[in-house]
Formats: C-alpha cells, sequence, structure tokens
C-alpha cells in the first residue's frame, strides 16, 4: 500500500474556508445581502394571510357594520402577497447567480492552490505517495469541493436565512408557540449531531479508500506489460479486488449513517407542526390567540420543510466535500520543496562520498558509494538490474538525499539546492514522459517561455524529431492529444530530450532516456545530444552498452557497489565485470583458464573500491 499523504484536520479546513469567503469578501457580502432579502421576502405572505383570516373571521362573528375587513383591502392584501413572492422568485434568482459566480471564482482559487502545492512537493513525496492518491485528490475531491462551491454553499446560505427569518416570526406572533416549535425540532438537533460525530471519519475513510482503488488501477495498467510477462495477472486482480471491497464497504457505512439519519428527520418534521395546531387551537378555544395567530405560525412551520430539507441535505453534502476539502488541503502539510536561497557551488564538479541510502524499512540500495564526477565528463554508469544504478541518479539529480553520506555539487548538497538553481545545475530525464495536451510548440516552451521558433527548431534537431515534426499539419502549431495528433513512445521521449535542450542545464543524468527508441536513432540521439551539450556534464544510466563505449569514463555498479571505474578500452582489457558484460552484449564466448573455467568477473581478493578521478 502506498504512504497516502496528509490529511488537514478540522481547525485547517476552517481557516482554510475563511480565507476563501476573505479572498472574494465583496461578493460573499452580496451573496448574504440578496438571501437575507429574498427570505424577508417570503415572511410577508404568511402574515398577511393571517391578517386576512381574522379579518374575515371577525365580519362573520360580528356580523355589524363596519365590522371585519372590506373586499377591497383583501384584493389588496392578496396582490401584495402575490408581489412579495414574485419579489422573493426574483431575490432566490439573483441570490443564487451570485453565489455560483462566487463559488466558481473560489473553485478557480482552490484549484490554482492545490496545482502549486503538487509542483512545491518534492519528486520522492509524490512517488512514495503513489499516483492515484494524487489523482482522486485532483479530480474526484476537488470537483466535490467544486460542486459544494458552486451549488450547497448558496442553497445552504438561502435555506438558513429562511429558516431563521421564519422561526424569528412564530416568536413574533407567540412566544409560546414559537417555542412549542423549537422543542418540536429537537429531534433535527439530536441526529445532527449523532450524524456529524461519525460522518467526518467515515467520509475520510471512503476517501482514502477510493484513492488506493485508483492506485492500484493505475499500477496494473502501468505495468500491464510487466503483469502479462511475469504471469502476475492473479496476482493484481487479486489486490484490486481487495481495493474494491474495501472501498464498498467504506461507501455502505456513510450509506447506514444517511439511512439512520434522514428517516429520524424527516419525521421531525411533523411534530412541530402538529404541536402548534394542537397547541394554538386550545389556546384560541380558550380565546387567548387568535385563528389568523395560529394560521400563520402553522403555515411558517410548515413552510420550514424545505429549507429544512435543504439545509440537511447540504449538511450530508457538506460532510462529505469537507472530507473532500480536507484531502486538498492536507497538502499544505506535505514535505514541500525547500524555497530558501541555498550557497552558491563553488564550481560544478559532483562528489559522492559514502553515500549510502535505503527505501523505507528494505534493506540498503547503495552501500558506500564514492564516485567523483569532472565538470564537462560524459560518465556511463552501468550494471544488472538493480544494482543501484537508478538510486544512484536519483541522488545526483537532487530527488533524494543519501541516508548517510553526501552527494555535492561544488562542495553543496545537491538535494539542499533551491529548486531554480538545481534546474539549473542539473535536469535528470528518465524513460517515463509526458506529453502534455496542447501544440509542439506549447510542449516546448514549458523549458524555455521565451524561446523563439528557430531554437526549437534546433532543439528539436539536435534530437533528431524535426523530420517528423516538419511533416506535422500544422507544424509547430500542431495539436498533440486524443482528437489531434498522438504521439508515440517514441516520439515523447524526442519531445522530452528536446526540452533538455533548450532547459540548457549545466549536468545532464540520462536514465535510460532513450529506451523506446529503436538502437539506431538512440545511438545517434544520443551523440547528437553530447555535441549539444558540448563542454556540460553528462551521465547516462546505460542499458545498451554502445552508450558506454562513446563515454569518457564508465562506471560498474554491482550490489549497490561502485566496483569499477575508468575507460571503456582500460575496463575491456582489465578483464572484470565490464568486460564480461561487453562480451555478453556481443555474444561472444567467455574466454577459459587453464582450469577450463571462465574467470572470476572480480576478485574476491581484490582490494576495495576506491574514489578515481
Amino acid at each position: 500500500m502506498s504512504a497516502q499523504l496528509p490529511v488537514a484536520g478540522p481547525a485547517e479546513v476552517r481557516r482554510a474556508a475563511l480565507r476563501l469567503v476573505r479572498a472574494d469578501g465583496r461578493a460573499f457580502a452580496g451573496v448574504l445581502a440578496l438571501n437575507v432579502l429574498a427570505a424577508a421576502a417570503g415572511l410577508v405572505g404568511p402574515w398577511l394571510l393571517g391578517r386576512i383570516i381574522d379579518g374575515v373571521s371577525g365580519a362573520r362573528a360580528g356580523g355589524g357594520a363596519g365590522a371585519g375587513m372590506e373586499p377591497a383591502t383583501v384584493d389588496r392584501l392578496a396582490l401584495v402577497i402575490l408581489g412579495c413572492a414574485l419579489a422573493q422568485l426574483l431575490l432566490t434568482r439573483a441570490a443564487r447567480r451570485t453565489g455560483h459566480r462566487f463559488g466558481e471564482r473560489t473553485l478557480a482559487r482552490v484549484r490554482e492552490d492545490f496545482v502549486e502545492r503538487v509542483l512545491a512537493l518534492p519528486a520522492s513525496v509524490v512517488e512514495r505517495a503513489g499516483t492515484g492518491d494524487l489523482t482522486a485528490r485532483g479530480t474526484a475531491d476537488v470537483a466535490l469541493v467544486g460542486t459544494t462551491l458552486r451549488d450547497a454553499g448558496p442553497a445552504l446560505l438561502i435555506s438558513s436565512a429562511q429558516v431563521l427569518f421564519m422561526l424569528g416570526a412564530v416568536f413574533v406572533l407567540s412566544p409560546v408557540l414559537g417555542g412549542c416549535g423549537v422543542l418540536g425540532l429537537s429531534g433535527i438537533w439530536f441526529a445532527t449531531r449523532w450524524y456529524l460525530r461519525r460522518a467526518r471519519a467515515a467520509y475520510l475513510a471512503e476517501g482514502a479508500a477510493t484513492s488506493e482503488v485508483a492506485e492500484v488501477l493505475a499500477a496494473t495498467a502501468d505495468g500491464a506489460r510487466a503483469v502479462e510477462a511475469f504471469g502476475l495477472q492473479r496476482r493484481r486482480v487479486a489486490a484490486s479486488r481487495d481495493a474494491l471491497e474495501a472501498s464498498r464497504r467504506t461507501r455502505l457505512h456513510t450509506l447506514r449513517l444517511r439511512t439512520v439519519f434522514f428517516p429520524v428527520v424527516e419525521v421531525s418534521y411533523v411534530v412541530p407542526v402538529a404541536g402548534v395546531l394542537l397547541l394554538g387551537g386550545a389556546l384560541h378555544a380558550h380565546g387567548a390567540m387568535s385563528l389568523g395567530a395560529v394560521v400563520a405560525a402553522t403555515l411558517y412551520l410548515r413552510q420550514l420543510g424545505e429549507p429544512l430539507d435543504q439545509i440537511l441535505i447540504q449538511v450530508e453534502q457538506l460532510q462529505s466535500s469537507g472530507a473532500s476539502f480536507a484531502r486538498v488541503e492536507g497538502l499544505g502539510r506535505a514535505p514541500r520543496t525547500e524555497q530558501a536561497r541555498s550557497p552558491a557551488p563553488a564550481d560544478d564538479r559532483i562528489d559522492v562520498t559514502g553515500a549510502r541510502y535505503s527505501y523505507g524499512r528494505g534493506g540498503e540500495v547503495l552501500r558506500g558509494v564514492d564516485l567523483t564526477v569532472r565538470p564537462g565528463e560524459r560518465l556511463a554508469v552501468v550494471g544488472p538490474s538493480g544494482a543501484g544504478k537508478t538510486t544512484l541518479s536519483r541522488l545526483l539529480a537532487g530527488i533524494d538525499a543519501p541516508g548517510s553520506g553526501s552527494v555535492t555539487v561544488g562542495g553543496v548538497p545537491i538535494a539542499g539546492l533551491d529548486p531554480e538553481r538545481l534546474r539549473r545545475q542539473v535536469v535528470l530525464v528518465t524513460q517515463e514522459h509526458h506529453v502534455f495536451l496542447g501544440t509542439v510548440r506549447d510542449n516546448l516552451l514549458i523549458a524555455a517561455p521565451a524561446a523563439g521558433d528557430p531554437e526549437l527548431w534546433a532543439a528539436l534537431a539536435a534530437v533528431g524529431a524535426d523530420e517528423w515534426a516538419r511533416e506535422l499539419p500544422e507544424g509547430l502549431d500542431t495539436g498533440l492529444g486524443p482528437g489531434e495528433h498522438v504521439a508515440d513512445g517514441s516520439r515523447a521521449q524526442q519531445l522530452a530530450l528536446a526540452r533538455v535542450v533548450l532547459a540548457d542545464p549545466h549536468t545532464l543524468i540520462l536514465d535510460e532516456a532513450t529506451a523506446l527508441l529503436d538502437p539506431a536513432t538512440a545511438r545517434h540521439t544520443e551523440r547528437a545530444l553530447a555535441a549539444v551539450l558540448e563542454g556540460r556534464t553528462v551521465i547516462a544510466i546505460a542499458h545498451r552498452l554502445h552508450t558506454a563505449h562513446d563515454a569518457d569514463r564508465v562506471a560498474v555498479m554491482e550490489d549497490g557497489l561502485l566496483t569499477e571505474l575508468g575507460t571503456h578500452d582500460d575496463l575491456v582489457a582489465a578483464g572484470g565485470a565490464y568486460a564480461a558484460l561487453w562480451r555478453s552484449w556481443h555474444g561472444e564466448r567467455e574466454p577459459r583458464d587453464t582450469a577450463g573455467s571462465p574467470p572470476s568477473p572480480r576478485s574476491p581478493t581484490a582490494p576495495p573500491p576506491r574514489r578515481v578521478e
């Protein structure tokens, strides 16, 4: 299971929500004002209806001249009721429109903050968390927060204003009936408290389970070829089923909470209405209250049902979106790339001294590596799978810091460089490349926003991509992505390498960066890059030994140790591990000694490896 990213606490979520409100305070105040006016307009109808009932009933009871309310007065009051209903409709519409605009602007801020925080995360943190968790937070969680800001927020404000005004109106009519109505609504209070105590944890668990499903699916899809090659289908299916089962259990738990909460609330709506009718009827029978007051109070409480429904529905959604907001806001807790300015390196020399590294609780992947890379040198790092080559490249690129020992450039720890200086100093290119939605030009300008067309075409030519790029329908302005031109793996690699040329770093680390290219194209690209980056340091993690053949020096990694270091010719002549790899790569038979057995790649009595410069 991946190490999921942090989740913000309730206090942090509240502070973040207040920060969003303050960022667009005028719009929020406008939403509140419109909601208050809409709620006030809705109060007029029941009050005037109560006056009409009292007037008509008085006319019938008195029967004398001048008693009761004139028909013309009744007609005028009815027109006022109609006008207030129309005003409430228009004000509610304006409030919803203003609330939606506020919600969309606020959602844009949430998305921008999310992207900034993701970009500030160290690559190692993102990789350990897994793409599933980050993807779920950036898609489903952010979308749910946006829906709440756009829809639930305005609806909750409108409904809350209506409930407060209606209860206030009942108290104005009769404090006794107001107290009866509030007492009848107490069941909703207890049900809501019971629900809120359990909902946040339940929805956070549901979000975490959803992230795990996304992570399992993403890992299986990305490694589909490996799954097929090693016959891991049943194991991956079992992992997917386990993740889906955990997700199903968390969703059923939140469903059970809702099936208890909502029925209790629905029953509670009837209690205050029945209580006011019974109590009001008894008071009216004893002459302590007019019939119009009883009818008006009953209508107010009866109208509470719809806004209370909206409030409770939104409260339920707020628990889900609050959990999502906590997951989105939780990125603020994650370790961030240090922004403080670090000392400037004295030069471009890279020194690795006694570097050790392990992933989590696993064994050491690097077990004391010593290496010096001279400025402008082309160094190839070779060795069997699992020898520690990729881990060494990550330390050289500053993605990870060694557990012990040091990795420095110009005397400054590489992992301690601020992001801008690190990107100018060292760039790591792997075989995993991404083509962004947009044009070819957009994909290249990421590395050099100020570059013109001549620089872009020169970068494409440097990596052998100018030929196919010129054949595109619109050249540099051709769109890339679904529905447009789809760049396959090799072209995606070439675009990534062209970005490197435009970025113009001093040190370039190629971790099998040409693995998806055919051998001839890969060698041409590597030589072209070497020519373009003349005078700069190039460290290539090589799986094709022609890369090592063309390098100034070759470093051989075995079992987390640097066992050989020298030029290609010297290492082949030494007859050690590199010579064996070279002969194997060329399909040559191993030379045999007089005893008839192949020589050991490395003598067990050989001295330990030492730094070679």
